[in-house]
């Protein structure tokens, strides 16, 4: 069934046509606000106008596993910028474990020197996510680039992306599928400063009082949020703590318990084809778990967005649990035994927090369908409405924000 595009897609549609056809400039950024149908444009343009086949001689990339799935959920095959651009190799290495020098096999990471010849376009998506020297490693390949974001979202926490400062063009208009939609609405007044009361926005969204809360109503809410989000650290340990209560979980992470992972450990893969690696923002749950004493724990664990376990055993660092620190240092290797007591090898540990409350920026590229949101743009300063509007956006159809 054809789609019915808006005069914003089609003008977008005709002048992505012409880049791609008529002009030798390598890149060309599509920027467009919650709800102007972004991704409906891509596949169309891509598929329908270019002609090109997703995975074939197009490539649809995201900065992060999670929003790959966003595409793929969408019927877009879609995979992180990682994998395009880096191959895996293994390199064995002498490192010190207990005063001793062993040698370890290492995953590591070189840089494509050339991609697919097959791949014509690619398509990177969550681009406000990427930094100007990420993005200069994929021009490298010579191959033509669409990239598209919002650049009313947050910048990377990492670098500045100047590209989406002055895109190529800017949707605008609100798609038919998202008119009278209240999460839409309210990010609009997030991103234009406009003041926000509290208030029932239809039935998909809520602006509600923190302080006046009942604890019976907070309960309920916290319950059945799928994701909440603050920008403040101590909000964040708090309501991790209190959804941890209200759950019936104390000590150490336990089976059932959400996680999300603090640091990048490429070494970790978190699904059997080795697509995904344990990077930082990934969101999982407990299986089941095993404590080995000296800050050390083993888990099962599973991405949210992913339907297996990872691979793997995944060891990690219980001092933040313990104590509200990590014991040992990020890349420690530790020695690792088979049944028998023979050394097989070394790994180091991943590190993860409670998920239940996430900061925005760790949200950013991700959706959920019931969020919470706990209104502290004021501590970003400049950023402010920028963060209250990345924010509102990661609700996909229910939306509470608390002030």
């Amino acid at each position: 069934m054809a789609i019915e595009l808006t005069a914003d897609q089609i003008a977008a549609d005709k002048l992505i046509s012409d880049w791609y056809f008529k002009s030798a400039r390598q890149i060309y950024v599509l920027s467009g606000l919650a709800g102007t149908g972004k991704t409906t444009l891509l596949k169309h343009t891509v598929c329908d106008t270019l002609k090109l086949v997703p995975d074939v001689s197009a490539a649809f990339v995201t900065p992060t596993g999670k929003a790959a799935t966003v595409l793929i959920r969408q019927g877009i095959p879609a995979t992180t910028l990682h994998r395009l651009i880096y191959q895996t190799m293994t390199e064995e290495r002498e490192t010190e474990i207990n005063g001793k020098l062993v040698t370890v096999e290492k995953l590591v990471f070189r840089r494509r020197e050339s991609i697919d010849k097959a791949i014509k376009l690619i398509v990177l998506d969550e681009f406000s996510m990427v930094s100007d020297e990420v993005l200069s490693d994929i021009m490298r390949f010579g191959v033509k680039m669409l990239v598209c974001g919002d650049n009313a979202q947050l910048p990377p926490v990492e670098g500045m992306n100047s590209f989406l400062a002055s895109p190529d063009f800017q949707l605008t208009t609100i798609v038919r599928q998202q008119e009278g939609n209240p999460i839409i609405k309210l990010a609009r007044d997030a991103i234009e400063g406009k003041y926000i009361p509290c208030g029932n926005y239809g039935d998909r969204a809520f602006v509600l009082s923190a302080r006046k809360l009942k604890p019976e109503y907070r309960r309920r809410h916290f319950l059945k949020a799928e994701q909440i989000i603050c920008g403040i650290n101590k909000t964040r340990a708090k309501i991790n703590d209190e959804v941890r209560s209200y759950r019936g979980f104390e000590g150490l992470p336990q089976a059932g318990e959400k996680l999300i992972c603090t640091q990048n450990n490429w070494e970790q893969f978190i699904d059997e084809d080795m697509r995904y690696n344990m990077v930082n923002g990934i969101i999982g749950y407990v299986q089941d778990v095993l404590y080995r004493g000296e800050s050390m724990g083993f888990m099962t664990f599973r991405a949210d967005f992913l339907n297996e376990n990872c691979p793997e055993a995944v060891p990690f660092d219980t001092g933040i649990f313990e104590n509200g620190t990590y014991r040992y240092r990020h890349g420690d290797y530790f020695e690792k035994f088979d049944e028998e007591g023979n050394a097989t090898g070394a790994f180091t540990l991943n590190r993860f927090e409670y998920g239940y409350c996430i900061s925005c920026h760790k949200a950013q590229g991700s959706e959920f369908e019931n969020a919470i949101v706990f209104d502290e743009s004021y501590a970003f300063k400049e950023d402010a409405n920028r963060w209250l509007y990345t924010a509102i956006t990661r609700a996909k159809n229910k939306l509470i924000i608390l002030k």
